[in-house]
């Protein structure tokens, strides 16, 4: 028996793993520096459904059907990769003394607490869809202050290079309003 499982682990080894295309989101430009920055800001790993808890591209063919693009992925997970895009779009404004995630040891006065409700490919429509929940909360309170849902949406064409260059645009036009959101209420 363990020469079979030798042998398969060997054959495994030998076939060519199919090429997956990996995308990436723009990081945001920076704004410039901002006078009387006073808030550091924390921005804890955004919560998902297990569908976006991955690296997979979500689409949508129906309502209530998931699926994902095949051959084709996000550079890491998709909370990871939107937390660091948000902590990136908060340090461009200039707005923050500082913003990072957990565990980096900043005296945090604020946490943004995001929630993907949705980051789809509409597969009928022929869009994206990028709904994202987020709580301004007081860090030593634990008290949300304010709470809003971003939501953007874009056309595109239905391959997988199409619908993330729209995500791509869908999210730099949501990360500056949840950034200017955040400094206006913070």
């Amino acid at each position: 028996m363990a020469i079979v499982v030798g042998v398969l682990a060997g054959c495994s080894a030998i076939l060519p793993t199919p090429a997956v295309d990996t995308y990436d989101l723009s990081p945001a430009q920076a704004a410039g520096v901002a006078v009387g920055r006073t808030l550091q800001v924390l921005v804890p790993e955004p919560a998902s459904d297990r569908a976006f808890d991955t690296d997979r591209i979500v689409v949508r063919p129906g309502p209530t059907e998931i699926a994902y693009f095949s051959g084709a992925q996000w550079a890491d997970r998709l909370p990871r990769l939107l937390q660091s895009r948000l902590i990136g779009a908060l340090e461009a404004s200039g707005r923050f003394r500082a913003a990072g995630r957990p565990g980096q040891g900043l005296a945090i006065d604020r946490q943004v607490v995001t929630e993907i409700r949705a980051f789809d490919y509409e597969a009928t429509a022929r869009r994206v869809v990028i709904d994202l929940s987020v709580k301004l909360m007081d860090d030593r309170s634990g008290r949300v202050i304010v709470a809003s849902t971003f939501r953007a949406e874009e056309a595109c064409g239905d391959d997988p290079k199409s619908a993330v260059a729209a995500f791509d645009r869908a999210q730099q036009r949501l990360l500056p309003e949840i950034v200017a959101w955040v400094a206006k209420r913070g």
